[in-house]
């Protein structure tokens, strides 16, 4: 009797447990988005801080290099300074020293100062 006592507390003891159904199978959608999400949290991140700011600086450059014109201070990407001399197309006269240049539009990386206007710390001087 003791043994028949026994096997009912066991069974009754493994009842609750197999009542409650085995997830043994997870949504298979849930874990794609958890796999998926750092990802895709990774890349808006680079795209924020990195290629976002470097294309409006590109398009900022671009800008200035077509309101180029004669006069204007100068730097190249090899860093030589001149003054522009005259623009064509697709290319810059510069002076530098007593050399005259002739450069890509796309070599110039910097406008230090514009023709006619003051440079910094300058004043406008009245006659």
């Amino acid at each position: 009797m003791n043994l028949n006592v026994l096997q009912n507390v066991i069974l009754a003891a493994d009842a609750p447990a197999a009542a409650v159904p085995m997830q043994d199978n997870p949504n298979p959608t849930g874990q794609l988005l958890k796999g998926i999400l750092p990802i895709v949290m990774i890349m808006v991140v680079f795209y924020v801080l990195l290629i976002r700011p470097q294309s409006k600086k590109a398009k900022e450059l671009a800008e200035v290099i077509k309101t180029m014109k004669p006069g204007d201070k100068v730097v190249t990407s090899s860093g030589i300074k001149g003054i522009v001399v005259n623009v064509k197309d697709d290319s810059v006269t510069i002076r530098s020293a007593d050399t005259k240049l002739e450069i890509l539009k796309s070599a110039v990386s910097e406008i230090r100062e514009r023709a006619g206007e003051l440079a910094a710390g300058e004043s406008k001087q009245l006659s």
